[in-house]
């Protein structure tokens, strides 16, 4: 048996795999992609960090992969459609280094607290600087956490022990997690006001992008330190520069940018501003756990047919895979939809999910469709940290219960999924089912019969049942360019029930059509969902 280790890791992890009677380990970094996809063929299995890109074309040149490890948690340099196409199992590292990145987050924290960069660097230019170097104690102060994953908890641990007080912001951790920690959870607005410091713990998505932007830097409390160990893009790094030569911000800890190197020095030559070169995750403990966590679970799938930390691999045979993918594409977008049903403004911390099945799909792999449902739930936050294998572990871990039920109840389909979230915002009922050829369907929303695509931009409205809604919803739509795709319409005993799919020359509907639709006399709420 051939493993192809194409990155460096640690000697420890290497001799592990050579230990095992006939298996041979090619372990060479450095090598071009074309002699990379050369040495590949009979290979079964190949371990990457990040610098090696594993996309199709290299997968393709691979004959018999059954397994990609990433030593490390992002998967961004695997192409996982590819992979999962040619039936190859992708693996990753995750929460191995965690506590290297929370301990960086807070040495970032004390050198920019204290100024030990600048002092640092007036020693070595035989200054004595004493006099302007001034300060300030960790003890007594807020820390906000955006994030509150792995890393964010050991931040959260270790903050306690320096006498701050922790606030966190994170909408898919439940209350009891958040108590245990020690931690006060808040809306992301009444964290950044009452903050004196923050760190971020955030994927890179969509909806993440600039989350720091000039108005949100705006908001925080005068005098902030921003600590950023997650992804550069959660910052626009000109705004924030603005806010600290301004004055508002008070300064900075940064390991991660928008373009790395940074192409504009800018923010990182502010002597406010500490930067480090993404260097979180690099330490000697961290790079160790990282190669043995990821070639324990590569050894013990190709010797034992055990999967481990997987992302991509669902617990079903190939063929009832494919039988089932209409269905999952349902649960999905169904996990997705109600995951964005609450105005973004308010907020809406998840605390319980309850899945019903009907029909034929009550007699379907039910872990699997329930997976499917968590991923389209979480996936918008997680970005790569979350699949049909871990999904329930991410729910749990976040302390998001799981209910699941089964039904015969004849109703109006063969087969249906309902779907109701339970959060402290309030509750978001959908109902979904599949129709020909494949297609998954909206067919209730909070107890309104209304049938609508499960795809692509929607606004979902609720109304006052009363005449002028739909057109003055379009006028505001046609007024911004945003075209109307199908407009799907339900009647209930509270009110009315709206689901509009758009598409714009831009691709995107933004805030301020929202805020308009949202301003007309008869509309309670108003929403966007992507699918």
């Amino acid at each position: 048996m051939l493993i192809v280790i194409a990155d460096d890791l640690p000697a420890s992890a290497i001799d592990l795999l050579r230990a095992e009677k006939g298996w041979t380990v090619d372990a060479r970094p450095g090598r071009t992609a074309d002699a990379l996809a050369a040495d590949l063929s009979g290979a079964e299995a190949l371990i990457v960090r990040s610098r090696t890109k594993v996309d199709a074309p290299l997968l393709a040149a691979a004959d018999r992969l059954r397994v990609v490890a990433r030593a490390g948690t992002g998967v961004d340099n695997v192409d996982l459609d590819a992979a999962s196409s040619r039936g190859i199992v992708v693996m990753n590292a995750p929460g191995a280094n965690s506590i290297s990145v929370a301990e960086h987050a807070i040495a970032l924290m004390l050198a920019a607290a204290r100024g030990i960069p600048r002092a640092d660097a007036s020693m070595k230019e035989g200054r004595w600087a004493k006099k302007g170097l001034v300060g300030a104690e960790l003890r007594g102060k807020s820390l906000g956490i955006v994030g509150l994953g792995r890393i964010g908890q050991a931040v959260a641990s270790r903050a306690r022990v320096f006498g701050m007080s922790v606030l966190a912001h994170d909408p898919y951790i439940a209350e009891p997690v958040a108590q245990d920690l020690g931690v006060e959870l808040l809306p992301l607005e009444e964290l950044c006001a009452r903050a004196d410091y923050i760190s971020l713990h955030l994927p890179s998505t969509a909806a993440t992008r600039h989350l720091f932007d000039a108005n949100r830097l705006a908001r925080c409390k005068p005098g902030v330190t921003i600590v950023n160990t997650s992804r550069g893009d959660l910052i626009d790094e000109a705004a924030l520069a603005d806010a600290i030569e301004r004055g508002h911000i008070g300064g900075a800890g940064l390991d991660v940018f928008e373009i790395e190197p940074p192409a504009d020095g800018r923010l990182t030559r502010l002597p406010q501003v500490v930067a480090t070169p993404h260097i979180a995750a690099s330490t000697h403990e961290a790079l160790e756990l990282v190669g043995l966590e990821t070639v324990t679970s590569v050894r013990d799938f190709l010797r034992d047919g055990i999967v481990r930390n997987a992302v991509n691999f669902p617990s079903v045979s190939a063929e009832e895979y494919r039988r089932l993918q209409p269905a999952l594409r349902l649960a999905e977008a169904l996990g997705s939809f109600v995951g964005q049903g609450f105005d973004p403004t308010r907020e809406a911390r998840t605390h319980a999910i309850g899945i019903r099945y009907y029909g034929a799909l009550a007699e379907a792999p039910g872990d699997l469709l329930t997976s499917a449902i968590l991923v389209g739930l979480f996936k918008r936050i997680l970005a790569s940290g979350i699949s049909l294998v871990n999904a329930r572990a991410v729910a749990a871990g976040r302390g998001v219960e799981v209910v699941e039920s089964r039904s015969s109840r004849a109703r109006d389909f063969t087969s249906l999924i309902s779907v109701k979230l339970h959060t402290s915002a309030g509750e978001r009922w959908v109902e979904g089912a599949v129709f020909e050829p494949g297609a998954p369907r909206l067919v209730l929303v909070d107890g309104v019969a209304v049938e609508a695509p499960l795809e692509g931009t929607l606004i979902v409205l609720a109304n006052e049942d009363r005449p002028g809604v739909i057109g003055e919803v379009g006028t505001i739509l046609g007024r911004h360019h945003v075209n109307i795709g199908t407009f799907a319409l339900g009647r209930g005993p509270n009110g009315a029930i709206g689901v509009v799919s758009v598409d714009t020359p831009t691709g995107d509907v933004d805030d301020e059509v929202i805020r308009e639709i949202r301003q007309g006399a008869a509309v309670r709420s108003a929403v966007i969902v992507k699918i």
